[in-house]
């Protein structure tokens, strides 16, 4: 074997982390992963499960493994498709700086890519460690409507994607839920046969 074949290096799965609570996960993170995937040049996405967002309430966010189990139940058909939990053994409340050091000490082999909407770009400098996510990892921008967003040409490790606006929340659906509306297409069977079966956002 030449030695020019023996320093070809593998190359590393180009991994999108989407982050979030999932409380409920529902069609459009689904949607909107499908899209990353297929037009971002993305290998897999992984579903990392956040246990608590520091910028947001925990009064409502339904438990843990109930939510975990929602997000396996929905993404079940598509192999390139993953949960992961492993902010649920780092320290709370989650910080994604910390979660990306630890995917990339974990699993060397993965590029990975931020995976995150206009919303949340416009208060990124609120996050923890921003600077350092922003100069050190890939971040794809997904919009969101009344979300204008500048990305700074000095990152050209960030970029803003053309993604279809989704203009369904979490929130909505929970609300639905309580006031008894059939929600049944807003997220796959499996996630809504689950939520009926154990009266899940219901007060």
């Amino acid at each position: 074997m030449s030695s020019s074949a023996t320093n070809i290096t593998k190359k590393k799965i180009r991994t999108g982390i989407f982050s979030g609570s999932f409380n409920p996960i529902h069609i459009g993170h689904l949607a909107l992963a499908n899209y990353l995937l297929e037009f971002e040049g993305l290998d897999e996405i992984w579903f990392v499960v956040t246990p608590q967002n520091p910028l947001k309430e925990k009064e409502q966010l339904l438990d843990d493994q109930l939510r975990l189990k929602m997000v396996e139940m929905a993404i079940s058909d598509c192999s390139h498709f993953k949960v992961n939990t492993i902010e649920f053994d780092l320290p709370k409340p989650s910080y994604t700086i910390n979660t990306l050091k630890a995917l990339e000490n974990n699993h060397p082999d993965r590029d990975f890519v931020l995976l995150i909407g206009a919303d949340n770009w416009l208060i990124f400098h609120k996050w923890l460690n921003h600077e350092e996510i922003k100069r050190n990892y890939n971040i794809l921008v997904y919009p969101r409507r009344g979300h204008v967003v500048y990305i700074d040409p000095e990152y050209p490790n960030i970029r803003c994607v053309n993604a279809p606006l989704i203009e369904i929340s979490s929130t909505f659906i929970r609300d639905a839920l309580n006031r008894g509306k059939n929600m049944r297409y807003f997220m796959t069977s499996k996630v809504y046969e689950f939520v009926k079966q154990h009266n899940l956002y219901q007060k």
